[in-house]
């Protein structure tokens, strides 16, 4: 059970009583969210939680003041403290708004950062912008501007760097960082192929592949995922 559309942080007793209850039924629970909140309360909330993807909205502290109301570097310290303090699965997301924070120094900045303070195995997505609400002036975001940024990201050491909101199978992919076999062939929302081993290794270099996997992959529909949060990587 995903929960998003709103942050799950601003019906966070809500969400915490209803994982608990998902818990009891053997299902498991993602928290879709910015990432913005305290300490305290960020503690008992992912306590119940199984994955986190983590809206990491840019790299600069302007942009999330002028363009969100908030500050960039509680957002960083829940990273920070969800990867090296508790077994929440976490993957990051960074939405490219074209002239907003898709330079190149701002990507190679959020890159080295994750690299040094996540490591190299925390995937990373990015995603293209279309205009909306109150952006209706901004276009949507290019091609190019999430392959460069990609790129960039496995430049820079990343294992696992994602495109998102667009049709394109190479960036949905999951390749073997040992051997670079495409091992989770992805497209929008469809599993093409699905290679892993039953121990969620590479078949061809039995490089341990990150992430919590069943043995198999399901059989859910067109919109669904074929892997199920497991508690043992």
């Amino acid at each position: 059970m995903a929960f998003t559309y709103n942050d799950p942080v601003i019906f966070a007793e809500y969400a915490i009583d209803t994982a608990i209850a998902c818990r009891a039924h053997g299902i498991r629970t993602v928290a879709v969210t910015s990432g913005y909140i305290h300490a305290e309360p960020r503690r008992e909330f992912f306590a119940v939680m199984d994955a986190a993807n983590v809206d990491l909205k840019a790299f600069t502290d302007d942009f999330y003041f002028k363009l969100t109301g908030a500050h960039l570097q509680p957002v960083l310290d829940t990273l920070v403290y969800l990867h090296h303090e508790t077994d929440v699965w976490t993957e990051i997301t960074t939405l490219l708004i074209p002239d907003y924070n898709d330079s190149d120094w701002e990507i190679e900045a959020l890159c080295a950062w994750v690299f040094k303070e996540l490591g190299p195995d925390v995937p990373l997505h990015f995603t293209a912008f279309h205009p909306d609400f109150k952006m209706l002036e901004t276009p949507r975001t290019p091609p190019a501007t999430l392959r460069r940024p990609r790129q960039i990201a496995l430049a820079q050491g990343l294992h696992y760097v994602y495109k998102g909101n667009v049709h394109d199978a190479e960036g949905g992919t999951t390749f073997c960082p040992g051997c670079g076999a495409p091992l989770i062939e992805r497209d929008w929302h469809q599993i093409r192929h699905y290679r892993l081993t039953a121990e969620g290794r590479c078949p061809q270099c039995h490089t341990a592949i990150a992430g919590r996997f069943d043995q198999q992959a399901g059989t859910f529909g067109q919109r669904r995922i074929p892997l199920r949060l497991n508690p043992h990587p």
